[in-house]
């Protein structure tokens, strides 16, 4: 079996991490802005991005349902691979709650999403003030609980890598970045 993932996976796992970092730094960054055209605009960038990476996420999730990925290494305990499944789960599903979350909250504050300018997306709930704003405290919680959670995956591969010496970081990374060993 193939201890690496497949082209496909690793790409879209790059892609996504790119595009996640990306609308995190901005949507902290717009978050203080005042109102402005300038802000209404980092918004629909920032909304685009978050259907791209919901969107992507489903891919992402057909891809893995239908190419398995290798297995971890033998040297892993029962605990440990108990926990990346669930580090990965929470992955997931944050990745799926965050834009999801987002949409709901435009939708309550009246604010329709449309999709790189073009595609209007149809509003998700009636248009409700406090709801709205309940909606953007959940999706910042869940922006925080997401950055939690990619500094633990992160921290993971890399103890996995630099302390355990297995090859859990090296199966995710892009060939050219790939040691031999």
């Amino acid at each position: 079996m193939n201890s690496h993932y497949t082209a496909t996976a690793k790409g879209l796992h790059w892609l996504m991490a790119l595009m996640i970092f990306g609308l995190l730094a901005l949507g902290f960054f717009m978050s203080d802005l005042p109102l402005s055209p300038e802000k209404l605009q980092y918004y629909s960038w920032h909304k685009w991005g978050g259907i791209t990476v919901f969107i992507l996420v489903w891919l992402r999730l057909a891809w893995r349902i239908t190419h398995r990925p290798p297995a971890y290494p033998l040297s892993m305990s029962g605990l440990q691979q108990l926990l990346a499944h669930g580090g990965h789960l929470a992955l997931y599903g944050l990745m799926l709650l965050i834009p999801l979350s987002g949409w709901l909250m435009s939708s309550a504050k009246g604010v329709q999403t449309v999709w790189f300018g073009v595609l209007p997306l149809p509003d998700l709930l009636a248009k409700d003030k406090e709801l709205g704003k309940q909606l953007a405290e959940l999706h910042s919680a869940l922006n925080i609980g997401l950055l939690a959670m990619l500094a633990i995956h992160a921290a993971a591969a890399l103890m996995h890598h630099w302390y355990f010496k297995d090859d859990i970081l090296r199966r995710m990374l892009p060939t050219r970045f790939q040691t031999k060993t």
